[in-house]
């Protein structure tokens, strides 16, 4: 989820509109310089590990099975 931006607002009604125009874009510029890097994408899930996974298969063999029906 993207953070909210920051809403900005005129309180003090002496700056023309060309100022404060220049003044939020200054803003504007300066948030964007100083924000975290973007994340990289994440890898893809190879699809052969990602069956293993959703079906619960092992690729070690199971050693010491606690249950009795698990042939080893």
């Amino acid at each position: 989820m993207a953070a909210e931006r920051p809403r900005f607002e005129l309180i003090a009604p002496s700056a023309s509109a060309e100022q404060a125009a220049a003044i939020a874009a200054a803003i504007e510029r300066f948030r964007r310089a100083t924000a975290p890097p973007a994340a990289p994408p994440a890898a893809p899930v190879d699809p052969w590990l990602e069956a293993a996974i959703l079906e619960g298969v092992c690729r070690e063999h199971l050693e010491d099975s606690s249950d009795p029906w698990i042939n080893t």
